[in-house]
Formats: C-alpha cells, structure tokens, sequence
C-alpha cells in the first residue's frame, strides 16, 4: 500500500492553504461578525477550480478527483469554515445531483455555469417536519400537462438564497408507489422561479458567512423536462447525494480538528503558568497527544473513503464511518484546544471560539450521528427491528 499522496494533491494541499491564509484568513472574523456572504471570495475558490472538483472537463469541471477535493475542503475548513462549506455544499449537494443524475442537456445547461461560479446549486431536502426522516418529505410535485407543480417548503439550505443562487434541485412526493408509500422524485428550479421564495436564514451560531436559505413554493410551475433523472428515483438519488456530502463533511471537520491542534499547539508552547509553558505539563501535553492521534486516524479514514469514491466503488458505511468520526473528533478537539485557551479561549479574539461554534453543525448536517450510526450498524449486518 503506497499511502504517500501524489504531487498533484501535494500541490493542491500547498495552493489552497496559501489562498487560504492570503485571502480568507484575513476578513473571516469580520465576515463572521458580520454575519455576512462573500460573493467576491466564492469566485475566487471558483477560479482556483473548487467548484466542480470531481466534474469532467468537458462540462467545465477541475476533474482533480475526491481525494484531492476532500484536501481542498480540508484546508479551506482550517482556515473558515463558513468558506469550506459554500465549496463543499456547492459540490456535493449542488452540482453532483446534476452530474450524476442529470441528462446530456442538463449537464450542458447548468454545469459549466456551476462550474466557473457564475452561479450555485443547492439540494432542497431538509424540510421543517422533515430533518432526519428525509422520507417523511410533505413537499408535493404534481404533473399537470407539460408541467410539474410544486407546493412545499425547504428548510436550512446552504446557497439557496444569496446573489449568486442560479438552481435548486428539489426533492418531492410525485406520488404514489403500488405499495402505498410516497414516490420521491427530484427536479431541477431555476431561481427566480415564479412561486419559489427564497428567504435567507439569520442569526446562526455557525457558518455564519455561509449562505443559508428557507424556501417555499406556492405552485411553482417547473418544465415536464426538469425532472432529474427517472420518476421515482429521487429517494435512491438523494442517498447517493449524501454519500457524497459526507465525505465533504468529514474533509470540514479534518480541517477544523487541525486547526484546533495547531492553535492548541502554538499557545501551550507559548503560555507560561508557575514559571513553565503549559504545555510543558503532562496533563496539557496529554490532550495535544490526543488531538494528535485522533486527526491521523480521522486523515486515514477519510482519505480512503475518497479513495474507494475515485475508483467507483461502494462508501455508502465508508462515508459515514468518515463523516461521524471526523465530526466528532473535531468536537473533541476544539474542547481541548479551548481548555488550554482557558478563558481566552472564550473570546472572539481568538480563532479557537468560532471553531468551537462551527463545530457543532458537523454532528447534524448530512445525517445526525445517531443516524449515521445506524446507516453504519445496517451495513456490518446488524438486523431487527427498528433497525
């Protein structure tokens, strides 16, 4: 097994954290204050080509594969994580829908668009009454005529309400299967819609320069022809989606972990109590040790599900081993780097608390742990009920 990483990725590691702490470092604690979108940082991550990382270059995509995605993301996220997830909602949940599931005519409408950043796609999935039950959607797609006509409401969508919104694919009943329950499709809403809303959300804990939109759709009339994919196939669509945000999820929350580790670091090293660095004192060097050993595990982990990903592989217990323990680890973390802050640690003045904030989404977004929890209990053969 060669676990060296190439010299395409090594310089993708190299030129994302040099953009990151040019141009991002230097405004992400006032964008976050702010509580402010940057439509000026989003096109330049485009530029760089973050945005269809795993998209062919014919459609306008970067093609540079998910391991050296998951890296771009990673150090993205080490620097803000508001940034890391406009890039990574805007892949994951955004394009790869399109790509994957799209037709040749979709695919040439909207993906070099998506591609350059002259626009984004978000996934409208997560519904008020709909979180973690994603079947228990109420959102409707009718056919009437040439057309589908939706009537619902999306909650907590990441890029759906900012300038640079161009498409949202949305999941909804269309029907009704032989066996009675709900047939989930997913179609493809221009923004700018007639009978789509876009309201963005405020007042966030995390994320807080990320964009984040509630949607409804009071008989929004959408073309028979936006329906992505086959009738019926949206609930199998929006599993294989998720798969894919995992990944991007786990990269956050590597990328956070590191920086909670370095700052750690940087400060045990630094801060003198009782005439020593506190990091000089085991129980201080023990979390840094810790936080150490954790991230290696979370890099390997997470590295080898984008691997199975590149080589088209099944990650469906892969990406959300990844995804769960990258999350919590980083929420470990950012608890021992705050405690070795103390009470700076407390302050906006210190990077470590808005890591801390942003953390906590990692454990809900793209599937609770306890949901993952179960996704990864189904795939080793744990069988009963509930289950």
């Amino acid at each position: 097994m060669d676990f060296d990483l190439s010299d395409e990725q090594n310089l993708t590691r190299q030129s994302i954290r040099t953009f990151a702490e040019s141009e991002i470092r230097p405004i992400a604690r006032d964008l976050d204050e702010k509580e402010e979108f940057s439509v000026e940082l989003t096109r330049k991550m485009a530029d760089l080509g973050l945005l269809g990382c795993f998209v062919s270059e014919e459609y306008g995509g970067s093609n540079m594969g998910y391991v050296s995605y998951a890296i771009a993301v990673e150090e993205l996220a080490r620097v803000d994580g508001s940034q890391a997830a406009t890039i990574a909602a805007g892949n994951s949940l955004g394009i790869g829908p399109i790509y994957y599931f799209g037709n040749e005519e979709q695919k040439k409408e909207w993906l070099p668009r998506l591609c350059t950043g002259d626009c984004l796609a978000a996934f409208g999935l997560t519904e008020p009454d709909a979180g973690s039950d994603a079947g228990g959607s109420r959102t409707t797609a009718t056919l009437d005529g040439d057309g589908w006509i939706i009537n619902g409401q999306k909650i907590f969508i990441t890029n759906s309400a900012c300038s640079l919104t161009g498409v949202i694919v949305v999941q909804a009943v269309s029907g009704r299967r032989e066996d009675g329950k709900p047939e989930i499709s997913c179609l493809i809403v221009p923004a700018g819609t007639p009978g789509l809303t876009a309201n963005e959300m405020k007042n966030k804990m995390m994320w807080r320069s990320s964009n984040t939109g509630e949607l409804f759709f009071d008989d929004c009339r959408v073309p028979q022809e936006n329906l992505l994919g086959k009738r019926g196939d949206g609930f199998r669509q929006m599993l294989t989606t998720l798969d894919g945000g995992r990944l991007s999820i786990g990269a956050m929350g590597l990328g956070g972990s590191q920086a909670a580790f370095e700052l750690g670091l940087e400060y045990a090293n630094s801060r003198v109590q009782f005439g020593r660095t506190i990091g000089s004192f085991q129980v201080n060097s023990f979390k840094l040790a810790d936080m150490a050993l954790e991230i290696e595990a979370a890099r390997n982990l997470l590295y080898k599900a984008c691997w199975l990903r590149e080589n088209g592989r099944p990650i469906t217990k892969e990406a959300a081993m990844a995804k769960l323990f990258c999350s919590e680890v980083m929420r470990r973390c950012v608890h021992h780097a705050v405690q070795l802050h103390g009470g700076y640690g407390l302050m906006k003045d210190y990077e470590v608390e808005r890591l801390y904030r942003d953390q906590r989404l990692l454990e809900i977004g793209e599937g609770t742990s306890e949901v993952l929890r179960i996704v990864i209990a189904r795939n080793i053969g744990v069988s009963g009920r509930g289950m």
